[in-house]
């Protein structure tokens, strides 16, 4: 089976944001922990969705929710790390990461999009 690319690192990017959310919460920060979570899972739930899909429409659909989440997971981690209110915390290899699932995703939608 060949691997997926994109998926392995979404996979990566949501199991780097639970670490980090939980690392949150421990320093009492509940809301914007749970966006992150919320959107930073969702991107490789979309994902794993779009493999399944029951047509190119469907798979369409999925992947660019996927991109949504992943720009809006972007927004958050932006927030996180200017707000400066968690100085022991480094957001910006998540940042980096976030983005290229963005570029990647980006690509893909209108690859399939085109096609």
């Amino acid at each position: 089976m060949k691997d997926n690319v994109v998926q392995e690192k979404a996979y990566a990017f949501a199991l780097a944001v639970v670490a980090i959310c939980r690392r949150l919460q421990d320093q009492r920060e509940y809301v914007l922990s749970r966006q992150l979570i919320k959107s930073g899972t969702s991107i490789g739930a979309n994902i794993e969705e779009a493999q399944a899909g029951q047509s190119r429409a469907d798979f369409l659909s999925k992947m660019s929710i996927a991109l949504k989440e992943a720009r809006e997971t972007n927004f958050w981690l932006r927030v996180l790390r200017d707000c400066r209110e968690f100085p022991s915390l480094d957001f910006e290899p998540l940042a980096e990461s976030s983005a290229e699932l963005v570029r990647i995703l980006t690509a893909i939608v209108k690859t399939t999009a085109e096609s």
